[in-house]
């Protein structure tokens, strides 16, 4: 409006430029400020979910070694009540105690010397 005449307020006179001049282009609005500022956060976000996966995956390895040495572990004491239930049926068969017996100076009841009670049905 200061380019306006006045003397002449509905005519308008042109502002005088330098030939050198060139007329400037209209200024944009600033969309470029929002589309850097939008790509930066996406950028955040993607970077913070990548960090999750990765915190993720990490977790899941140290509870997948775990689970490795509790199988591990598992298999070790298979292994050995195995071989603790062979010692055991080794120690308790009849022939290793009727041999422990006769070092103790025992032996068998004869034959003859057995009977059997009938204490019959009780009703």
């Amino acid at each position: 409006m200061a380019a306006l005449d006045w003397f002449a307020p509905d005519v308008a006179t042109p502002i005088p430029r330098k030939p050198s001049e060139a007329p400037r282009p209209r200024a944009r609005p600033r969309v470029h400020g929002r589309r850097l500022t939008g790509g930066i956060v996406w950028i955040g976000a993607f970077a913070v979910l990548l960090a999750g996966v990765v915190a993720l995956n990490v977790a899941v390895l140290r509870v997948n070694m775990s689970l490795d040495k509790l199988n591990q572990q598992q298999i070790e004491l298979q292994a050995e009540n195995t071989t603790l239930a062979s010692q055991l049926s080794s120690a308790g068969s009849s022939l290793r105690i009727e041999q422990a017996a006769r070092r103790l100076g025992l032996v068998p009841a004869p034959a003859s010397d057995t009977s059997y009670l009938d204490v019959g049905r009780r009703h």
